[in-house]
This record gives structure tokens, C-alpha cells and sequence, in this order.
């Protein structure tokens, strides 16, 4: 069984403070105030609150740390260690009833994402990961067991997670030219709108690859990390390295790597 470190646990209580927010306010969610960030950007007092308990828990323990929110925006800390952290991720579908959401929240150490949590209340599901020392999920059943990426190789044998954007947010044509280059290629695709969850099922080789564009830095840090210390590999769709609030990214194994860099840039 995986040791946690004193950060990953700190890490893990703070999400599943958080998380206790979110299953009382899922249970209401008719009820719930809801305001627009942007044409099809919604935010709840769901999302405001869990965010508020993140911070709260985290400065406990760690009240020299910077924080960087999807809600809050950033305070600046020690100038070494920064969280990073999406409170609700897949907001859209948890405003709809949709059971697939999760917690996303990532340690930055000095430019460097060092640790990650990913905490799906609904399913109970909890993946996290440590630089160095691996990837790892927790269910009600087991706990610990090592997280690696799939090893399908062949597109025509691959199911691949990807992010269709909504209103207001990109270049509609280019991506479902590059949408309809996959499908052509691939044996399925999959858009559950939660690039946190997207990201982690990389890592557990639930899917085999994963691409989306414009993505935020507290949608995608803690999954980043959890795919590269499940044995995945990280870029954009070029096959560039891929940087926190990049254009693109392509999350796969190292077989899927180049098939699926070759399908997207050539559509």
C-alpha cells in the first residue's frame, strides 16, 4: 500500500471538506443561486463555497502558501508554494443534476507541479498523485491501488475523452473538423465535461487519450500530474511540451502519442 505524504493528506482532508459541500448543495441544486461569468460560464454559491473551505482547510496547515481559484482568483503567498485548485469542476453538469463532477486541487512548488488530488464526491472516487512516486486511486472498495495508463497503441482501438466547447468559447469549425478526424479513427469518443475527471481516467486507462483546448491551469494541474506518474505522457496537439494554460492539450500513453498528434494536425 502507497504511504501518503503529510502533504497529499492535507491535500485529501481539504477536498473531502469541500466535497461535503457540494453533496448537500447537489441535493438542492434547484434551489441553488446561480450567476453568469460568460455566455455559457456559470457559477453557484456551490462553487463559491467549496472554494472558500479549500482556502480554509489549506491555510490550517499551510498559511504561508500561496492560492490560485477558479472563484477567488489568486492571493499570493511564500512565493515558492502556490495551490491551485478548481472547486467544482464540470459546474455545468452539477447546475444540471449530472453526477460527474469532481474537486480538482494541485501543489506548485517553485514553477513545478509536486502533488494532486482529484475527488469525485459522487462516486467516492479519489485519484492522487506525488512527483516521483506514483498515481493512485482510493474507492469504497480498495484503497491505493497504482494507477497506469492504458497500452492500446492503434487508434482504431482507442476510446479518447475530449472537451466540445461551449458558447462564447473558441473556433467552433476547427474543432469539430479535428472532432470528425477522430471519431473517422478512433473506436469511440467521449465528452463528460469535467477535464479534471477526463484527465484522471487518462491515468487509470479508462480512456486512452484525452484532447481539449483553452483550458485553465486549476482544470487540468492536478490531472497533468497524475497522467505523467501513471506512465502517460503530456503535450499539445502539435506534440510540443504542453505549459499550464496552454492552447492544447493531448494527454495518451507513449503508443497513442504521434497516431493521435498525426490525426489532429492534419485536420
Amino acid at each position: 500500500m502507497a504511504v501518503r505524504s503529510a502533504t497529499i493528506t492535507v491535500m485529501i482532508r481539504a477536498a473531502f471538506a469541500a466535497a461535503k459541500t457540494l453533496k448537500r448543495d447537489f441535493g438542492e441544486v434547484e434551489q441553488l443561486q446561480i450567476s453568469e461569468k460568460g455566455p455559457g460560464d456559470f457559477v453557484s454559491r456551490a462553487d463559491i463555497m467549496a472554494e472558500r473551505t479549500l482556502r480554509k482547510e489549506l491555510e490550517r496547515t499551510r498559511p504561508d502558501y500561496g492560492f490560485l481559484g477558479e472563484e477567488g482568483g489568486e492571493t499570493k503567498g511564500d512565493g515558492r508554494n502556490r495551490w491551485i485548485a478548481d472547486p467544482l469542476d464540470g459546474t455545468t453538469n452539477f447546475l444540471h443534476g449530472v453526477p460527474h463532477f469532481a474537486i480538482s486541487l494541485a501543489l506548485e512548488r517553485e514553477g513545478e507541479v509536486i502533488a494532486g488530488v482529484i475527488y469525485q464526491p459522487i462516486s467516492d472516487e479519489l485519484f492522487w498523485a506525488e512527483k516521483g512516486n506514483g498515481a493512485y486511486i482510493d474507492t469504497p472498495n480498495a484503497r491505493s491501488r497504482r494507477l497506469r495508463v492504458s497500452g492500446r497503441k492503434e487508434p482504431a482501438r482507442a476510446l479518447v475523452g475530449t472537451g466540445i466547447p461551449h458558447i462564447g468559447k473558441g473556433d467552433h469549425a476547427s474543432y469539430f473538423a479535428k472532432l470528425a478526424a477522430v471519431t473517422e479513427r478512433t473506436a469511440g469518443v467521449r465528452r463528460w465535461g469535467a477535464a479534471a475527471l477526463d484527465l484522471a481516467f487518462v491515468a487509470a486507462g479508462r480512456y486512452d487519450a484525452f484532447f481539449e483546448f483553452g483550458l485553465a491551469p486549476w482544470d487540468v494541474a492536478a490531472g497533468v500530474l497524475m497522467v505523467k506518474e501513471a506512465g502517460g505522457v503530456i503535450c499539445d496537439i502539435q506534440g510540443q511540451p504542453y505549459e499550464l494554460g496552454g492552447k492544447s492539450l493531448l494527454a495518451s500513453n507513449f503508443g497513442l502519442k504521434d497516431p493521435m498528434i498525426e490525426i489532429l494536425s492534419k485536420a
